[in-house]
């Protein structure tokens, strides 16, 4: 294996394998290798017909397997354990999940090889700071460093994201982005025609990511970056707001939203895993009514609007 891949371990119970394995094979292409010895005896008489089994592996834990998974330079290894965090927690699999192979420096200037152009919905094109020859095809270029928050416009969550973002920004509308990793959601509205965006995260590294970006792309002035506990400390109403979280913070922010959201205004969520895409809804009923819904590989985005 090269030294540019990055190995992904995740640990569950034996008797989730299975499940977390067809989860795991989600995040790649190609094949994924299950390390579960909770049936060796069986099928070291079964399978190889014999009954005299090597120490080592005796010696084996066979209360948990291990799957493994490869990521590859072109992937981004942060999204992919994003996924299996999110997808696993909401199978209700315990789980234990490491990484090696490369340090964490590496996999990032490997993976910024392979991160190109990203022509996404109508009018836009996301452009990493490094791609210097590239076509932006009539679109409005949004310049991203990503550094280490998440959202690049690569993973499911956020395209869908900035598709409806898209879709439903009114012209010279405020934008709420609670959640706002590198601050891809905010940028992009303002270059679509967005007035103003406030980004609020948890994550300070995130916050100075966003303002950067924003800064990169020259909507610095109609940018304002809060660090803090989401809804915490934000104040006044927007004819749009978005949530690219995951599931138990979407439903968690629901009830903060109704003051945020201006008349008429536009809900948009994503991050959120078809398995938990009921109880999302349940947490909706009969205070949003879903106006469109997206699914692509399993993850869920929709808009919404106050009923």
């Amino acid at each position: 294996m090269s030294e540019s891949w990055t190995e992904i371990t995740i640990s569950v119970p034996a008797a989730k394998a299975e499940t977390a394995g067809n989860i795991a094979n989600m995040t790649v292409p190609h094949g994924i290798y299950i390390e579960d010895y909770s049936h060796l005896e069986e099928e070291a008489r079964e399978i190889a017909h014999i009954d005299l089994i090597d120490e080592e592996l005796l010696a084996k834990d066979r209360e948990h397997a291990v799957i493994h998974v490869y990521i590859s330079p072109e992937d981004n290894p942060a999204e992919a354990v994003s996924f299996l965090e999110e997808r696993l927690g909401a199978c209700g699999i315990p789980h234990t999940i490491g990484q090696s192979g490369c340090a964490m420096d590496d996999w990032l200037n490997n993976w910024k090889k392979y991160f190109k152009p990203i022509p996404v919905g109508e009018r836009l094109l996301i452009r990493p700071v490094w791609e210097e020859a590239f076509d932006p095809q009539g679109r409005a270029v949004l310049n991203l460093e990503p550094g280490l928050a998440f959202g690049t416009g690569a993973h499911e969550t956020t395209r869908l994201c900035l598709e409806l973002i898209e879709r439903y920004l009114a012209p010279g509308g405020a934008v709420l982005d609670m959640g706002c990793g590198s601050g891809i959601l905010s940028v992009a509205a303002l270059l679509l025609g967005a007035g103003s965006a406030v980004g609020v995260d948890i994550d300070p590294l995130a916050v100075k990511t966003a303002k950067e970006n924003a800064r990169l792309n020259g909507v610095e002035a109609r940018f304002t970056g809060l660090c803090g506990n989401l809804a915490d400390k934000v104040s006044g109403q927007y004819q749009l707001i978005a949530a690219n979280i995951v599931a138990d913070v979407v439903i968690e922010l629901t009830r903060d939203v109704p003051r945020f959201l201006a008349p008429g205004g536009v809900y948009i969520i994503s991050g959120i895993i078809d398995a938990r895409e009921a109880d999302v809804l349940a947490a909706l009923a009969g205070r949003y009514t879903v106006i469109e819904r997206r699914e692509d590989r399993g993850w869920v985005a929709m808009a919404l609007r106050a009923c």
